[in-house]
């Protein structure tokens, strides 16, 4: 797209973004693992943004999409960073984070890190601390040999060429996990999750609704809905959610 800007973060990676105007507060989309933010929900959630008059922001993360560097360099601190970066230096005022999958675990150290800047937040199929709880969890020994020998290992995708995840992930994830101290959520918070989500069990939903503090915290599950969360039902239930959290937003 000719449209597509580029930030240089502080870290020197470069990043891809569309960036549109409106009213605040605005609306940051995170995407999940190894996705872009030419997705179908990024794309809904920037029309619905634009129909509103709402601020918008959608980007990719270093090792993703159009962005600099590898996805085998990157890691759940670096993308955590880029995120920060985007909307301290891309975005004014308190913004809603709508975070997929990886995406909203994301989000969550984004809310942690500067509470400040945060308005609200809507979670789709949220992955928090899928680095250990879901692969370390899942891998068996031989797995776990050949992470340690070769640094990496490879795991099948069903949403194209295998997912190599490195030793570098898996442990910087362990300095990121949210579901392991306190988690306060201390504005608008709505939860998203398919029943028949195959990459991230419902139980995940449950268990960060439990965990998670906060005055405003709903969750939602979507029957027969899968990891992708992206037919017309749930694409309305985003729009619905995001509306929500605008309303309710100080």
């Amino acid at each position: 797209m000719t449209d597509i800007s580029v930030f240089a973060s502080p870290q020197g990676r470069r990043l891809a973004y569309r960036k549109t105007g409106g009213q605040g507060p605005g609306v940051v989309f995170l995407g999940g693992f190894k996705s872009d933010m030419e997705g179908t929900k990024a794309l809904h959630l920037e029309a619905w943004a634009q129909a509103h008059g709402r601020a918008f922001l959608r980007f990719d993360y270093s090792g993703h999409g159009q962005s600099s560097e590898a996805f085998t360099e990157g890691c759940i601190g670096d993308w955590a960073e880029d995120a920060r970066a985007m909307i301290d230096h891309l975005t004014e005022g308190p913004q809603v984070l709508v975070g997929s999958s990886m995406g909203g675990w994301i989000a969550l150290l984004c809310a942690s890190a500067m509470p400040d800047r945060i308005a609200g937040l809507v979670t789709i199929a949220a992955a928090p601390d899928f680095t250990e709880d879901s692969m370390w969890a899942g891998f068996d020994e031989a797995q776990r040999a050949a992470l340690v020998r070769d640094g990496q290992v490879s795991l099948p995708s069903d949403y194209g060429e295998p997912y190599v995840i490195t030793q570098k992930l898996i442990e910087d994830g362990r300095r990121h996990l949210v579901l392991r101290d306190p988690l306060n959520l201390p504005f608008p918070t709505r939860f998203l999750q398919g029943t028949e989500d195959k990459d991230v069990d419902m139980s995940v939903a449950l268990r960060l609704l439990d965990h998670a503090s906060g005055p405003d915290l709903r969750l939602s599950l979507v029957k027969g809905a899968d990891h992708r969360f992206s037919d017309a039902d749930c694409l309305d239930a985003i729009d619905a959610a995001v509306a929500e959290v605008l309303a309710r937003a100080v």
